[in-house]
């Protein structure tokens, strides 16, 4: 009488391991793409940053005093940064990536102290009175952190980093009365058409 085999019993074989290391690095593989194409940078997000800092650039321009000026803008500031915060979440859920210990930690890092920098720089300034710096000191900062933070992403976050410099660059010497158009240009402008790509090609 023949004894079964015991290596034949049974309907299953063990995985190679060869196909489990394959399996893993397809996962590590789809991984990394996802972490790198996720700019930690609102798309959709963007765009609707720069249709409320449009409008923001219209109140601003009817206000009569710096205190109400100043106030229309930082109440701007105030909302972009929610749509930002709720549209990266959104993003990185969607992405699968997580926020807190990936592309977006770095980018937060990075963005925050040329921020901080901008809120100290905006007191010192109103109050000694030269409020015609203060689009330029913004438009310059805000740039240099979306250029620090995009280092850790695609290529197309540094270059509106790097718009945003330039034109803040400009507003330092450009005429006071010229401040809100450049406000506008910036934070309108380059938002919604850098916004615009970056949620056709990596993403909303």
């Amino acid at each position: 009488m023949l004894q079964a085999n015991p290596r034949d019993s049974g309907s299953t074989r063990p995985v190679a391991l060869d196909d489990r290391a394959r399996d893993n690095l397809r996962f590590i593989r789809e991984t990394m793409e996802r972490a790198s194409s996720f700019t930690a940078v609102p798309g959709w997000g963007g765009v609707a940053m720069g249709i409320t800092a449009a409008g923001a650039a219209v109140v601003a321009s009817r206000q009569q005093t710096a205190s109400a000026w100043l106030f229309t803008w930082l109440s701007e500031a105030s909302v972009a940064f929610a749509i930002a915060g709720w549209s990266v979440t959104s993003k990185a859920r969607q992405a699968n990536v997580p926020l807190l210990a990936g592309p977006g930690r770095k980018f937060a890092l990075s963005f925050a102290p040329p921020m901080f920098t901008g809120a100290l720089l905006t007191v010192i300034l109103f109050h000694a009175g030269f409020f015609g710096a203060i689009p330029g000191v913004w438009l310059l900062l805000y740039g240099t952190g979306v250029v620090t933070g995009g280092a850790f992403s695609i290529r197309i976050v540094p270059l509106m980093g790097l718009c945003f410099m330039v034109l803040g660059t400009v507003a330092l010497f450009c005429p006071a009365t010229w401040g809100n158009a450049l406000l506008a240009a910036g934070f309108g402008g380059l938002h919604i058409i850098f916004g615009a790509v970056i949620a056709r090609n990596y993403g909303g």
